[in-house]
């Protein structure tokens, strides 16, 4: 067997490669091949992203005890499949403390976002201190930024979809704030101010909603309320420590969040009724798509379907023509999956 790549980010891993180290494992589920063997659907994670697994039949791993939202140690080979990276898990187990001193770091093991906090923290900051020009809204955003900035930074924007990393909520808020900037120069009909903070509180109920990364799983709350509603409930519980914070802007702010979803269906109790609900939607709307289509193309060329966008969507030049692939499939067979025998040395 090939001598494995130790402790390498996924986001460097080529095909052809044997690696070994240590992932958060997001995703594990047991399904059956054209023959009616068990295998894993598994999917590894780390800081620098993820990457789907399958452990076959002839992998230890399927008779090891592990589970997913926790740390794990593998081996495994990466194959490239239909033009997408993905790694035949020879082994698998939970890691350990003793593992530590073969690199086992858990801060590593997070997807997180790509860009600095400390920047993106400050870009926001400077937009909300330089160009939000009421006082009461600008102190609305202090307040607000007081209690829930930390939690803010860290916390994912989403358990799947979108931006569903450490910082992953930062980042969207972030570009969102900028583009809404953009928005607001070019349509002088919007209220600069109501578009900023509409940003800044649109998705906040996602730190009631979602707990924190690794684990990223809906609350109690988060389930029975959801974030539109616990956003609207911050927004409230904000303005309430202003003093004489106008209620018309607060109506006007509590319309913004309850209704940035932009159709009833799609969990907003209102729809869009002002023109800054207008544009927020459509600036939530399109970081969103385009965040799901980068993390695609992380990973794949050609047609793929992307389940949450409802359609085929083009990502590039394959390198050799393809039948098109859904978006986290789980494939029943590949032509590798049985062209060589599992790495079987152990792992501890």
């Amino acid at each position: 067997m090939p001598t494995p790549t130790k402790n390498r980010p996924i986001a460097t891993w080529e095909a052809g490669e044997t690696v070994q180290g240590f992932a958060y494992l997001k995703r594990k589920e047991v399904r059956q091949d054209r023959s009616g063997r068990d295998y894993l659907d598994l999917e590894l994670a780390d800081s620098t992203g993820s990457m789907l697994g399958r452990a076959w039949s002839d992998s230890s791993a399927l008779s090891t005890d592990f589970a997913a939202r926790g740390y794990v140690k593998f081996r495994g080979q990466v194959q490239s499949y239909r033009d997408q990276l993905q790694i035949k898990v020879d082994q698998c187990r939970p890691a350990t403390e003793a593992d530590r001193k073969d690199g086992f770091d858990e801060s590593k093991l997070v997807p997180s976002t790509k860009f600095d906090l400390d920047d993106l923290d400050r870009r926001l900051r400077a937009i909300l201190a330089n160009h939000v020009e009421r006082p009461a809204m600008r102190r609305l955003a202090e307040v607000a930024l007081a209690e829930h900035g930390a939690t803010l930074r860290v916390h994912p924007a989403a358990k799947g979809i979108h931006h569903a990393f450490r910082g992953g909520l930062l980042e969207h808020v972030v570009s969102m704030i900028e583009l809404a900037m953009k928005f607001a120069d070019h349509y002088p009909e919007l209220d600069r101010d109501l578009l900023l903070l509409g940003v800044l509180f649109h998705d906040l109920g996602k730190i009631r909603e979602l707990g924190a990364m690794p684990d990223n799983d809906y609350t109690p709350v988060g389930r029975l309320v959801g974030h539109v509603v616990l956003g609207r409930d911050l927004v409230r519980a904000a303005a309430a420590q202003v003093p004489d914070f106008p209620a018309d802007l607060l109506l006007q702010l509590e319309h913004l969040v309850l209704s940035h979803q932009g159709r009833k269906e799609f969990a907003s109790p209102v729809e869009p009724a002002t023109p800054e609900a207008f544009a927020l939607h459509a600036i939530d709307d399109i970081d969103s798509k385009l965040a799901v289509l980068r993390g695609l193309k992380e990973t794949g060329k050609g047609f793929v379907w992307a389940r949450s966008l409802e359609r085929f969507v083009w990502l590039g030049e394959a390198t050799e023509a393809t039948a098109p692939v859904e978006e986290g499939s789980a494939e029943a067979e590949t032509p590798e999956a049985s062209s060589a025998a599992p790495d079987q040395k152990p792992i501890w």
